[in-house]
């Protein structure tokens, strides 16, 4: 195979899809995801709590939990991370100097946020305590990708904190407002 920094952008961005789809997370990686979900619960439950924007409101019906785990898996975990992590970041295994590996960092931060606040999202998209959550996500997602150097651990820790948001701290009330 040749070098991958020489490889086409379509047949690099084939190459990162495949190598993140199909590397398997080590144990540690998933440590490693685990401890960046209890630290975006220790950072962002006060910032929420805090705002206004977090209230306990758990879902107690199993068939409205089944098809929110559901649907959260599908988007945004695997649509979203494909998109932020895998296809706008560089793998970890494409060799590249640090400094630029941190300046696609950045970018796919910024396009990230900047993806949650279109005209057409609901207003609460746009407040400080929404987007707050959202680049902190971002964050644990890239570094929990960089890390395992794979999709998955990056769309456990994104599904599990947008299904607890929707599950257990009034998320889909807010949808439903909206409606």
């Amino acid at each position: 195979m040749q070098p991958i920094q020489s490889l086409r952008w379509h047949d690099r961005l084939r190459y990162r899809i495949q190598t993140a789809v199909i590397t398997i997370p080590a144990p540690r990686d998933w440590r490693y995801t685990l401890i960046l979900l209890g630290l975006f619960g220790l950072i962002y439950l006060p910032i929420g709590f805090h705002t206004g924007f977090l209230k306990l409101a758990p879902q107690l019906n199993p068939g409205l939990v089944i098809t929110v785990a559901a649907t959260a898996l599908l988007m945004p975990g695997i649509n979203e991370e494909l998109i932020f992590r895998v296809l706008l970041l560089p793998h970890p295994t494409e060799p590249m100097r640090p400094m630029v590996q941190r300046l696609w960092q950045m970018c796919s931060w910024i396009l990230f946020v900047l993806y949650h606040v279109p005209p057409w999202t609901p207003d609460f998209f746009k407040t400080p305590a929404f987007l707050i959550g959202v680049g902190l996500v971002g964050i644990a997602c890239t570094f929990s990708y960089w890390q395992s150097r794979s999709i998955w651990t990056a769309v456990f820790l994104h599904w599990a904190i947008v299904s607890l948001w929707l599950l257990v701290f009034g998320g889909l009330a807010k949808f439903e407002s909206v409606g």
